[in-house]
């Protein structure tokens, strides 16, 4: 089979296509011949950084985590799923698990689910990751109907679904962006858009809840943002970040009694740990899109196999907006 195989770890990795070897199923697993897949910061970091990240795949590796795409072949013991269904997942392109920059993955059965009938293969594959991450956060910080919940990040690709599930769950929406076209797609989606550059974080908390705080603030921006976070937040409110990768001083989020539930949705694959929850999960992501509670949006540019690297260098760039996708 064809596929995009990175031979050395780098800034300035470069992939390169290859033939080799068609994987064969095997037990708990599906054979996917893969239709599409999408781009995400994860694939970008293990590209450049390579065994800095504990999760990195030895080289040569096949990188890409996310796909759409319709089995081909079904392994004993699997009784979900049967040849010519189509599916979406995220289940490889880590550790030792084969990515999605190929003509084929086998996925584990466990990490994948029908994919949404009212979803295109791009659409679908642009997905798994990142609804995974929103869904996660979101009910670990228990959302409920009528919450304030804020969103940082609301146009990219984690926010850009936290912010429609927070609303399919009965939230009142708010959401920070950098600019006019951030801005626009999270009113677009939503959600109330607060520009975080011309407006302080004590500014938008009095506007939009008196002065009060949000019961749950969703960060997929993090790192040092996530200070804002802990000061937009309500007493006794929930923090979700999914990047927390830094030192942080607690002490405002001691005094607000606040509970942080820190998101790292890759757990699952990376130790063979409570997998069925994440199939379980992308069920639940197809029927909110079905009953069109959720929609991705896709980047307006989009690449082939061959152009992997263009796909990196695009998300790499901060011009995308929505998710980078490619045809397979």
């Amino acid at each position: 089979m064809k596929a995009m195989l990175v031979k050395a770890y780098g800034e300035n990795a470069e992939f390169e296509p290859a033939e080799i070897e068609k994987p064969q199923v095997k037990a708990g697993h599906v054979l996917v011949k893969i239709a599409a897949s999408s781009v995400n910061t994860v694939d970008t970091m293990i590209r450049k950084m390579g065994k800095e990240l504990p999760l990195s795949p030895d080289t040569p590796a096949i990188l890409g985590m996310d796909f759409a795409g319709t089995v081909e072949a079904v392994g004993e013991g699997v009784s979900t799923y049967s040849i010519g269904d189509e599916v979406y997942g995220c289940a490889g392109g880590l550790a030792d698990l084969p990515g999605t920059l190929a003509d084929n993955i086998v996925a584990d059965a466990n990490l994948i689910a029908h994919k949404p009938k009212t979803l295109s293969m791009l659409e679908a594959a642009a997905l798994p990751l990142v609804a995974i991450t929103a869904y996660e956060g979101l009910t670990r910080a228990g959302i409920k109907q009528g919450q304030k919940v804020l969103v940082h990040g609301g146009s990219g690709g984690v926010g850009h679904v936290a912010l429609q599930l927070a609303k399919h769950f009965g939230a009142d929406v708010y959401s920070t962006g950098g600019g006019d076209k951030q801005l626009a797609l999270i009113e677009q989606l939503g959600a109330t858009g607060i520009n975080y550059k011309t407006e302080s974080v004590e500014e938008y908390v009095s506007k939009h809840t008196g002065g009060t705080g949000f019961d749950l603030v969703f960060d997929s921006v993090g790192g040092a943002n996530m200070v804002n976070s802990f000061e937009a937040a309500a007493l006794n409110g929930q923090v979700a970040s999914t990047v927390s990768m830094c030192e942080l001083d607690l002490t405002l989020a001691h005094f607000k009694g606040l509970s942080l539930h820190v998101v790292f949705m890759l757990i699952p694959m990376l130790h063979n740990f409570k997998r069925e929850q994440h199939g379980s999960i992308l069920r639940s992501i197809a029927q909110i899109v079905e009953s069109d509670g959720l929609k991705p949006v896709l980047d307006e540019e989009y690449y082939s196999l061959e152009q992997a690297g263009q796909a990196h260098a695009r998300l790499e760039s901060g011009q995308a907006m929505g998710k980078v996708v490619i045809k397979n």
